[in-house]
């Protein structure tokens, strides 16, 4: 399996104290046709996203799964909510969207739900479509 944080581009990043402390990243994420993207994740903060070109899959906790074209905006919360999706709705073109996460400062960017947690918390998640 390919490292899911291979496809990642940093375009840069900065300490910000004026509302608290944080540390915020700005990437690009590059998915090939028909990729899954990351597994289940979460973020320390908020993040902001606009799509490049493509389609995504998009899916937060508590929330239907979406598709997000290439010329809008998404945003999650942050915090506890998992984010179930991100994945490439087409099998024929890839997907690039940017994102700017503003994270906890010493915190990671995303990290891994367990599958444990997954099933603590299966309840939540929005009824999958048919």
């Amino acid at each position: 399996m390919n490292d899911p944080m291979s496809n990642i581009r940093p375009l840069g990043s900065a300490e910000i104290n004026d509302f608290g402390p944080a540390h915020v990243h700005t990437v690009t994420i590059d998915l090939e046709p028909g990729s899954a993207g990351s597994p289940p994740h979460r973020h320390s903060g908020p993040v902001f996203g606009y799509l490049l070109e493509g389609e995504l899959i998009f899916e937060l906790e508590g929330e239907p799964e979406r598709v997000v074209r290439a010329g809008e905006a998404f945003w999650e919360p942050g915090g506890d909510v998992i984010h179930y999706q991100a994945a490439n709705n087409l099998t024929d073109a890839r997907t690039v969207f940017l994102a700017v996460m503003v994270c906890a400062p010493g915190k990671e960017m995303l990290t891994y739900v367990t599958d444990e947690e997954l099933s603590e918390r299966a309840h939540l998640r929005h009824p999958r479509p048919a």
